[in-house]
């Protein structure tokens, strides 16, 4: 990689920490080790990280509180969590909070890498695409700020919000697959994805709720339907 990202690593397993820091490093990332969320959380206000790769049973302070506090000082940087944790309800909580991916351990490192290479391509696709702002019904949607705005009320929405937005913007009136969605901003289309995907259809439909005439629908054995009246389209050339 010629620009070196920075990665806020977390992990208490001494051993598995100095490895994957090390690996990262060797792969042209910039990665700095806490051993807690503490000191991890700490670490994330005085630095500018890029990604953030966060163990889910950590001492003084766990995963889920600490990419809680992550989200709530900055709602974009991407967070993957590692645990040793497998159940669906652990999984889903921590796609809830906003987590971008959720590895399950033992895994591989290069599966790590990769994933890290999956989510940064999408982020910085999402940043390079010519439309920033739709108009859907009595909203705005900046997918650039990643806020929704209507009779002056700004909404700030999660990455994977605004992601799954701006898709449904991009197919309105027109069915959106359910697959396509899952890989677009997923990756993978497991059945914690598409869970997960679910969780966001729901917070979806409660943000755009002030406006009766918009409505995602689900599409039995196939995807949603945003149906808005009009949607308008504009770049940031415009």
């Amino acid at each position: 990689m010629d620009d070196k990202l920075k990665i806020l690593l977390c992990e208490d397993d001494e051993n598995l920490g100095m490895l994957l820091r090390e690996f990262l490093q060797a792969k042209g990332f910039n990665a700095d080790l806490y051993p807690d969320g503490e000191k991890g959380y700490k670490a994330f206000l005085k630095g500018k990280y890029d990604l953030c790769v966060l163990d889910v049973m950590m001492p003084k302070k766990d995963g889920f509180t600490l990419a809680q506090e992550i989200r709530n000082v900055n709602g974009e940087v991407p967070i993957i969590f590692l645990t040793a944790k497998a159940l669906k309800e652990d999984i889903l909580e921590g796609f809830k909070i906003g987590a971008d991916d959720y590895i399950t351990k033992p895994f591989s490192m290069e599966e790590l890498v990769f994933r890290i290479g999956a989510i940064l391509r999408r982020v910085k696709g999402k940043k390079d695409k010519e439309i920033t702002l739709y108009k859907i019904g009595k909203y705005t949607f900046d997918t650039q700020k990643q806020v929704l705005i209507s009779n002056g009320k700004t909404q700030k929405l999660t990455t994977k919000e605004s992601e799954l937005l701006a898709l449904l913007c991009s197919h309105v009136n027109e069915i959106l697959e359910r697959n396509f969605a899952l890989k677009s901003i997923w990756i993978d289309d497991n059945y914690f994805n598409a869970r997960s995907m679910d969780v966001y259809i729901t917070k979806l439909r409660k943000l755009l709720r002030d406006d009766p005439n918009i409505e995602i629908i689900n599409i039995h054995g196939k995807g949603y339907k945003l149906i808005a009246p009009e949607t308008h389209t504009s770049n940031s050339e415009e």
